[in-house]
């Protein structure tokens, strides 16, 4: 007997292969759909905004060196306030990090950066970097650019970067061109780019800090002497030639950026002087801004301050000073912190010197008018000076040390200056002494008078804020 073999029914066969069909179609989609940055995963239209990348610098570099531009490829004004961007990178070592902006289109004090620790490190960013955009920062036109930020990101204890694992990093983009891996946040969203795993799309809006008008801060983020944002912001490292203290001695090796534990924002200003008791084998260092534009207002800085070298023999009469100066003979006008461990010009120590001149005639018994502390200072103090129509006061953590008339209020515009040298080589010392001061941060404030502790809160208030330095006093 013949046997015969059950036939499938034949509706069921479509209706699996149906399944199959769609089943593929749902595989296919889902991948094309993950594919999709987040920021477009449910908006099929084109962003709002772009960001464009560059980079100088190589793999292995001292610092990360991004230059950045926001574009708006929307119909309508894009307002910089309402955007943030990140630039995720992996810190190495464990090493905390730093930033400054060394030039930007909108000027770096419409400009804040945050360095965040990701609470979801992946395996190409365990940080980032958040930028900000002051009210000031204006608009970009529909079709239009925000033009550069040129920024440096770097290490405090300034070893070298390996930025091969660094999501945002890319070698191959030496001119400027299109990068999802800067991502950019629009009202809190993310309106381009892609986050690394764990991202969430989203960021805090706004919350620029306010900064006010007239104003110079600097809490000396920078990599060294020869750092470009250093000129860009105002000061000048000096070299040249002349005294005080041991003439021609001036080199700006002395002056360096060391990462400081103590420091409100984690980075210090380093001034090194150091001598073997000859004036061949003596260096000296100072730093004042390039610009000469202060008269009135407030002149606060955290100095740190030593009463012994941080190596060889102690005895040196070593000047540490924070102080303004400018104008010539009849409208010479500069205002003095002198501190002087060891004593100096035939005097003992520790004593600091609060002096204030109103001309430089030497001969003129008038033209100064001087008071002595005697202090031992070594340590973190804020000095502040402030300059009013009536007179002109110094203080000490809060403390007024010294108020002079009204009759030696400046005549003339000032630089803001500190620098360390010494006295003179009399003492008989044998070996190499090297001594260093050191500066956290330095605000100057027009026309305002304000006390130790607000200049403090203002201080920390700029850091919490993301901001490093700002010139409120003249065009960026």
């Amino acid at each position: 007997m013949a046997t015969s073999r059950r036939r499938r029914p034949q509706g069921r066969s479509r209706i699996g292969k149906v399944f199959k069909t769609l089943l593929v179609l749902a595989v296919l989609a889902g991948a094309g759909f993950a594919a999709k940055p987040l920021y477009n995963h449910f908006n099929p239209d084109e962003p709002d905004l772009k960001v464009r990348y560059r980079t100088e610098t190589k793999a292995e570099s001292d610092a990360a060196r991004p230059w950045l531009e926001v574009l708006n490829t929307s119909d309508k004004p894009l307002p910089l306030s309402e955007v943030k961007l990140r630039y995720y990178f992996t810190a190495e070592d464990g090493a905390p990090y730093a930033f400054n902006c060394v030039e930007a289109h909108i000027g770096c004090s419409n400009l804040s950066g945050t360095i965040v620790a990701m609470d979801k490190p992946s395996e190409k960013a365990d940080h980032y970097l958040e930028l900000g955009f002051s009210d000031k920062s204006g608009t970009v036109a529909p079709g239009g650019n925000s033009k550069g930020l040129e920024l440096q990101l770097f290490r405090t204890d300034h070893k070298a970067l390996q930025q091969d694992d660094d999501w945002s990093f890319d070698a191959a983009k030496s001119a400027y061109a299109e990068s999802e891996q800067i991502a950019a946040y629009r009202q809190g969203k993310l309106a381009w780019g892609e986050e690394p795993d764990g991202g969430t799309g989203t960021t805090e809006a706004g919350g620029f800090a306010e900064l006010p008008a007239g104003a110079v801060f600097d809490n000396f983020n920078y990599q060294g002497p020869k750092d470009t944002a250093l000129f860009k912001h105002n000061w000048l490292v000096r070299s040249s030639e002349g005294g005080p203290g041991v003439e021609d001695t001036w080199e700006p090796g002395g002056i360096s950026f060391p990462g400081a534990k103590d420091a409100v924002d984690g980075q210090v200003l380093n001034l090194r002087a150091s001598t073997d008791g000859t004036n061949s084998g003596t260096s000296q260092s100072a730093i004042g801004t390039r610009n000469g534009t202060f008269r009135t207002g407030t002149y606060a800085a955290r100095v740190k301050f030593a009463d012994k070298p941080a190596s060889g023999k102690n005895g040196d009469p070593i000047q540490q000073t924070f102080f303004t100066i400018g104008g010539k003979g009849a409208k010479y006008s500069e205002l003095d912190f002198e501190y002087m461990p060891n004593g100096g010009w035939g005097a003992p120590g520790p004593r600091l010197t609060t002096t204030t001149w109103r001309n430089d005639n030497l001969d003129d018994i008038g033209a100064r008018v001087t008071r002595e502390h005697d202090k031992r200072l070594g340590g973190w103090h804020t000095m502040v000076i402030v300059v009013d129509k009536d007179g002109v006061t110094y203080s000490m953590d809060g403390k007024t040390l010294y108020r002079s008339s009204k009759n030696y209020v400046p005549r003339s515009d000032m630089h803001i200056n500190f620098n360390t040298w010494f006295v003179d080589l009399d003492k008989p010392l044998s070996g190499e002494r090297v001594w260093d001061m050191q500066i956290d941060w330095m605000y100057q404030v027009a026309d305002q008078t304000l006390t130790a502790e607000e200049a403090e809160q203002a201080a920390e208030s700029f850091k919490e804020g993301g901001v490093g330095y700002f010139d409120t006093s003249k065009s960026d």
